[in-house]
């Protein structure tokens, strides 16, 4: 059991709550039973009570009445959805366009950055990298002849490095503008995924050279279950890259219906056929909310919430492997114990809901706009009294 001596109590959590300056966030967003402890934003964000009312607005209003009426103003959605999201990860109006499925998306920018360096065979990922990048790596290199490399020390071969902003288990944060300048001087493109990052941390693609990456909508960006992905290509690349799979939205003129194919020189290219206005109505919530916040204050409330996690963790005896340098951290902070699995199983069944990676990972997601303090307390000495007894 804890020892009665700790330092932190809840009546600290009650104190931090009341001096958050996101906590009105929390009002915003569909919560149908508040004791519930959530800390597992980090997997599927809240819903937001602003999505319930879009939705109906685009069935009454747009499909019902306007019907195929409606596709005058649907049909550069994804671009104007993008376009919302561009701020928050640092990228320019026309770099960002929300579509599909991270793992199509990364399928695409994988195949277009390989073609840029034809002399090149090697795609280079972590071993332990989140498994769909894994996977679609692995089936690309078995469909081209490529090679795989598990690691980034030697790049000379390398077309393209797959990488991941956050570690999906111990929410490690790689120097993203020194890997990718290093990547550069040895001549190979980076595809970043930044499914952990993006509505988490402040990042600034721009400033770090990025010039390829996609990213989720339905973790900390609450755009809700199976939201499209994103993906962003900076200008400069646009006129050039070529992605596998043509479709009728990435041709210029679509509605021409031409006989040969002919991608859009703007970021529109790596489009594929008719979006999902319904999911991108979702996701244009999720996202604006987060604009709003502001990705600074979202940014300072995510460090705070982790350090406080890990401060428990220490003083509860709950082994971390979460960076503790806030510089090198996102959103969530991984506590490693035996019987994880169980563990969160059993606290699931008493309203508190946490994440569980194998082998003994057992995730606390801090979502900063629903995330409270005493969420973060409960949830943490939960763990602890099932860990100790």
């Amino acid at each position: 059991m804890a020892d009665s001596t700790l330092v932190i109590t809840r009546d600290d959590a009650l104190v931090l709550d009341a001096n958050d300056d996101l906590a009105h966030f929390r009002g915003r967003f569909h919560i149908p039973n508040p004791g519930v402890v959530y800390l597992d934003g980090n997997s599927l964000g809240m819903p937001p009570k602003r999505t319930i009312e879009r939705l109906r607005e685009v069935y009454e209003d747009d499909w019902a009445t306007g019907l195929i009426r409606s596709w005058d103003h649907w049909i550069d959605y994804p671009q104007r959805v993008g376009d919302v999201l561009a701020p928050l990860i640092g990228a320019a109006p026309g770099e960002v366009v929300v579509h599909d499925t991270t793992t199509m998306n990364v399928y695409q920018l994988v195949h277009a950055a390989i073609a840029l360096r034809p002399g090149r065979r090697t795609i280079a990922i972590s071993a332990d990298d989140f498994p769909t990048d894994r996977y679609v790596v692995d089936g690309i290199a078995n469909a081209t002849g490529h090679r795989v490399q598990h690691g980034f020390d030697d790049l000379g071969d390398v077309a393209v490095c797959v990488r991941s902003v956050i570690d999906y288990r111990t929410a490690e944060l790689v120097d993203v503008a020194a890997e990718t300048a290093r990547a550069h001087a040895a001549g190979a493109l980076v595809v970043w995924d930044l499914s952990h990052a993006v509505g988490a941390i402040e990042i600034d693609l721009h400033a770090c050279g990025v010039q390829l990456a996609i990213g989720c909508s339905y973790k900390f960006l609450n755009g809700g279950p199976g939201a499209p992905a994103w993906t962003y290509v900076a200008a400069e690349l646009q006129p050039v890259i070529e992605q596998p799979i043509w479709g009728w939205f990435a041709t210029v003129d679509q509605f021409a219906m031409g006989p040969t194919f002919q991608p859009r020189p703007d970021i529109a290219r790596v489009l594929l056929g008719t979006p999902s206005i319904l999911a991108l109505a979702a996701a244009e919530v999720g996202i604006a909310l987060s604009a709003e916040a502001g990705m600074g204050h979202i940014h300072a409330k995510g460090r705070s919430l982790t350090w406080f996690a890990i401060e428990l963790c220490d003083q509860f005896g709950l082994p971390t492997p979460t960076p503790r340098d806030p510089d090198r951290r996102g959103n969530h902070v991984a506590i490693a114990v035996p019987n994880a699995k169980a563990i969160v199983q059993e606290l699931a069944g008493r309203g508190i809901i946490f994440d569980f990676r194998e082998p003994d990972i057992i995730r606390a997601g801090c979502s900063p706009l629903t995330t409270r303090f005493t969420d973060v307390y409960d949830g943490i000495a939960a763990v602890a009294g099932l860990a100790t007894r």
